[in-house]
């Protein structure tokens, strides 16, 4: 029996250490996330809703007449509320659900409803880089709110209210979650393997076709068509959005790798050069063309470039990050201040002339820049390194992303209109929407 007692304790000696270095184990059984990873989306979680609450809200609502200023923010602000709900009850299940992950032809288009509600989201549920999958289901919840608020920029001053919160609901349903599924959930564009790192497909070329769509349904608004000036009444205000926009994108990006690695390092350094390069490219143009360099221009830039490096945030490095600002400036630059006023279409604050065409164009010199010095030895690279098949794809899946939501937005623009009306009357849109939609004015005569 001593014997027996005199083997178990030395065996017990034995482990001691190993019991020491393993350290004591995560309570009740729960897998243990990785800290630095974990903080690191934490704060890109909320640097990505500061892009839609106040960033957006600032941008867009100071670019509009004076009367419409509080339609902009409520806007924005009801819009982050509703899809975020949208987002949890059914939106992640669609776009990242298991349901249909078993090869069938179904997983190409749709998640699953597996995951309703975040059924069987645990707390120890890790999801990629040993993140919560709960904390990854609410950071993409930001994308899935600002894509459609995107949207409002096209069809700003002259939507009422009941009839935009319809339709951005139903274009959150129908559209975004498709769209964010093919690319992301491992559905059929991604399984041809573009590239989208943060959203140039997604969000941007998604929301910009949608925009441009919606502008030409509701035709322009009464003050253009009858000459009157729409300038924006308050300049401050949208470099203030600048600024949230141009700091709550570094979670945009870099958050998207999901881990506080050089990959998030990379993407925070090609998203600042992409932008710099953006704003005196654009800075440029308006002193050629207007002989001045204007706020609103250089602001404008900046969301430019911003937009055209979300998809390459990943995969290039910092001389594609610089190509990629300059052409995106010039390219949204000419839609903007050269083909808009020719065509004479309505697209209230740029929404597709930078967001879409932006998007289309970062994702088309995604697949020139990309390289391997930032993928990987087995990752992707672009047409300048020699893989030209990557430029076909993502002009492939970004042209079918821009059908499917253009037509897809005219079905329910019309089916919305149908239902509960979406433009305003004359006398409304006169007065403003503030007062009419809301029975508010933004700045109070001093007593």
């Amino acid at each position: 029996m001593n014997k027996v007692y005199r083997a178990l304790t030395a065996a017990g000696m034995l482990l001691l250490p190993s019991l020491a270095l393993a350290g004591p184990p995560a309570g009740n059984g729960m897998a243990t996330p990785d800290a630095g990873n974990t903080a690191w989306m934490i704060m890109a979680t909320i640097l990505v809703m500061m892009m839609t609450i106040p960033g957006l809200a600032f941008f867009y609502g100071g670019l509009v007449r004076q009367k419409n200023v509080l339609s902009i923010m409520m806007q924005c602000l009801v819009i982050t509320a509703v899809i975020s709900i949208e987002w949890i009850v059914i939106g992640y299940s669609w776009v990242f659900g298991n349901g249909f992950m078993d090869g069938s032809a179904a997983g190409a288009f749709m998640g699953g409803l597996d995951k309703l509600f975040l059924r069987g989201v645990s707390l120890d549920s890790l999801s990629t880089g040993g993140i919560p999958e709960i904390l990854f289901a609410l950071f993409q919840c930001m994308f899935a709110v600002i894509t459609p608020a995107l949207i409002i920029g096209a069809f700003a001053e002259r939507v009422h209210f009941p009839g935009f919160l319809l339709f951005a609901v139903a274009w959150a349903l129908l559209v975004y979650n498709p769209v964010a599924h093919w690319v992301w959930g491992n559905g059929w564009m991604q399984r041809l393997g573009v590239i989208d790192f943060a959203g140039g497909t997604v969000v941007h070329v998604n929301a910009g076709v949608s925009a441009l769509v919606m502008a030409l349904l509701l035709g322009r608004r009464d003050a253009l068509r009858d000459g009157q000036p729409v300038a924006p009444h308050n300049i401050p205000f949208v470099v203030m959005g600048t600024a949230l926009l141009w700091l709550g994108w570094f979670g945009f990006n870099a958050g998207s790798g999901l881990a506080a690695d050089g990959l998030a390092a990379n993407a925070f350094l090609v998203t600042h050069l992409a932008t710099s390069a953006a704003v005196l490219t654009w800075m440029l143009l308006d002193r050629i063309v207007s002989k001045k360099p204007t706020v609103v221009g250089a602001c404008t830039g900046a969301v430019a470039g911003l937009v055209a490096i979300t998809p390459g945030a990943g995969s290039v490095d910092a001389s594609g990050a610089l190509v990629i600002g300059i052409c995106s400036a010039m390219v949204c630059y000419l839609f903007v201040a050269i083909l808009k006023p020719r065509f004479r279409y309505d697209d209230a604050l740029d929404a597709f002339g930078v967001h879409g065409i932006g998007g289309f164009a970062g994702a088309l010199l995604t697949g020139i820049f990309a390289t391997r010095l930032v993928t990987g030895p087995a990752g992707p690279e672009g047409a300048l390194h020699g893989d030209w098949g990557q430029l076909g794809v993502q002009l492939l899946v970004n042209s079918a992303a821009a059908c499917f939501s253009a037509g897809m937005t005219y079905i329910l623009f019309k089916v919305v209109d149908k239902v509960i009306g979406l433009r305003i009357t004359r006398d409304k849109e006169a007065v403003g929407l503030d007062i009419s939609q809301h029975g508010e004015i933004a700045y109070g005569e001093n007593e």
